[in-house]
Parts: structure tokens; C-alpha cells; sequence
């Protein structure tokens, strides 16, 4: 499988080095396992030596990016300062990416990266996460995108992106496992002394940034719906709640927390899913009929809409206790 880290003009340097050594480091432990090495890395740019962090170091580039025609990941990490700035400066290599794409190639941003990724146009109408502080900014410059709010990983078929900082190894771990294999990226976790945990996606992560607002009756209902998602929650009963005309309430709320009154209901449900399946026996029926759910239908499409996975792959995937009874 081949892995392309591309190396922006005017990079972080931490940010650029971990997926190149991570997936190196994968091949190593794939040997000792007695297992072939999978993963062919390499660094393509612009040019054949690309500057980071402000000159204090150099890349050396295996390709330019202009010469790959094909690669199975594409790895854009985050630009250094103005994202403005850090976009005309590599503007050159858009297109390239989204060539790339169309090809089958996946795409992965780090961090804020996402600003080079939004550009291509290929998140248009569809989730991504980017760093906390970068969320307003982005926003306001890619509206058709929806930002995922203190989301640690978004996939979204085969473009993933990660939040800031260290949730940039998140993504690299959960790409190794999910191109190799969970024992792997375990054992790089541990190499590295890395949480592989990803508990902070199931604990409402995606709803605390949607509070930063001054409407107190929307926040009233946040309120509601987080503490009654269990029970039957309709869009009259939390206009009622806040003593808002119906139209009125529903256009509030989305300027508020960029969902829907049923979508935010839907994402709490689907949250409070996954603590269950993570941290509990209960099957899938069980949780389900316990997160205000009837259908067994409807909750598994919601369920895999959101997080990727359906119930039973989730549960298998995340739990922490056994399965067995």
C-alpha cells in the first residue's frame, strides 16, 4: 500500500514527520509479527527540498507531487501561521489532490490541514474536524462544510480529517489498525507512548463547542434534549420549552449549533449509543430501546450515518468488556 505524506510549503514540522515514521515503524512490527510489510511511505511536495518551520528545518522529497499518478493515502498535514498565507502558498498542489482523488486515492488531513483539503472542494456537503481554535475561521470560509466541533476523528467515506494537535496521531493509529491490523497499532502506541484510547469521541465531544453562544433559550433546550434523550422529544415540545414559535425556534437552534432540533436529538442518542457499547454488555436491541430509539431499522441507519459503523461492528470494535456472557 502506498503512502503519500505530502509536505506543504511553509509546514510544522511535527506535524509532517509522525504519519512518515509511524507507518515505517508499522512495517517493523508487521516483521517481527512474521507478517509482510504492507506500507510503502514516501514525502512528495512541490519541490524536491521543501522548507519547515519557518527555515529551521528542510525535507527532502521522494517525488513531487506533480509526478504521482497513483497512491492509496495522501496525508496533507497543516500549514505554519496564516491559513490564508499558508493556502497561496500551495495553491499549485489543490488540484493535484483532487485528481488524485477522483483516482481512489483516500485523502487524510491533519489538524489544519483541513483548510488545504476544503479547498480541493471535495468536503463540500460533507463532516470534517479541524483544530478547536481554527473552527470559527473555517467556518466562515467553507460554509457548505460542516465542521464536526470537538470531534477527534471524522471519516467520511474515504476522506478522513483529525482535530488539533495530538489528535493528529488518532487518525495515524486509527489508519494503521484499519490498513493493518489492531495488534500493530497497539504495539505502536505503546512504542510511541500514545493513548489509542479514543474515549473523548463518546463523551458529547461534537456538542461542547456548539454552547459557545449567547442564546440562552436554545441552550435551555441543549439542556433538555441531553438529559431526555431517551425519551420522545418533538421539535412543538422544545418550542413550547422555550416559549418559541415553532419556525422561529428551528432557525434558532441551527444558528446556534449548526444542527437541526433532530439532528443534535439524533447525535446525543448516537452518542450515548456508543458509551453503552463501549462500556456495557447490553446487545444491540437493549441499547437501542435505552437511547429513545423503536426501530431497529431506523437506529442502525442513524447510528451508521454518524459514526461510520453499524451497532454490532462498533460494539465489537470498542468495547471495553468481553462480549461473552
Amino acid at each position: 500500500m502506498r503512502i503519500s505524506v505530502f509536505v506543504p510549503q511553509h509546514g510544522v514540522i511535527e506535524a509532517i514527520t509522525p504519519a512518515f515514521r509511524t507507518f515505517h515503524t508499522a512495517n517493523e512490527f508487521l516483521t517481527v509479527f512474521g507478517k509482510k510489510p504492507i506500507f510503502d511511505v514516501e514525502y512528495v511536495g512541490l519541490q524536491e527540498y521543501v522548507p519547515a518551520n519557518n527555515g529551521e528545518y528542510t525535507i527532502k522529497t521522494n517525488r513531487l507531487i506533480s509526478d504521482v499518478t497513483q497512491t492509496d493515502l495522501l496525508i496533507i498535514p497543516p500549514t505554519l501561521g496564516d491559513m490564508d498565507y499558508g493556502i497561496k502558498a500551495n495553491a499549485e498542489a489543490i488540484p493535484y489532490f483532487t485528481k488524485l482523488h477522483l483516482k481512489g486515492t483516500s485523502l487524510a488531513s491533519l489538524c489544519v490541514g483541513a483548510f488545504l483539503l476544503a479547498e480541493t472542494g471535495l468536503l463540500t456537503g460533507k463532516k470534517c474536524s479541524t483544530h478547536w481554535a481554527y473552527i470559527n475561521e473555517f467556518r466562515e470560509k467553507y460554509p457548505q462544510v460542516e465542521v464536526e466541533d470537538g470531534a477527534i476523528i471524522t471519516e467520511y467515506e474515504n476522506i478522513y480529517s483529525s482535530g488539533g494537535a495530538s489528535s493528529l496521531w488518532n487518525l495515524i493509529l486509527y489508519l494503521v489498525e484499519k490498513y493493518s491490523d489492531r495488534e500493530t497499532a497497539v504495539m505502536i502506541a505503546k512504542y510511541f507512548a500514545l493513548d489509542i484510547s479514543r474515549d473523548s469521541q463518546s463523551q458529547f465531544a461534537i456538542f461542547r463547542g456548539q454552547r459557545n453562544h449567547s442564546d440562552a433559550e436554545m441552550q435551555k433546550a441543549q439542556d433538555y434534549i441531553e438529559k431526555n434523550y431517551e425519551g420522545k422529544i418533538t421539535v412543538e415540545d422544545l418550542a413550547n420549552l422555550t416559549s418559541v414559535g415553532r419556525r422561529t425556534f428551528e432557525r434558532r437552534f441551527k444558528e446556534a449549533t449548526n444542527n437541526t432540533p433532530i439532528e443534535y436529538i439524533q447525535r446525543v442518542r448516537i452518542e450515548a449509543a456508543k458509551k453503552f457499547f463501549e462500556a456495557s454488555r447490553k446487545n444491540v436491541s437493549e441499547v437501542m430501546y435505552d437511547v429513545g430509539y423503536t426501530d431497529t431499522k431506523a437506529f442502525r441507519d442513524i447510528f451508521k450515518k454518524i459514526t461510520g459503523l453499524t451497532p454490532i461492528e462498533y460494539r465489537n470494535k470498542f468495547a471495553k468488556v468481553s462480549n461473552e456472557v
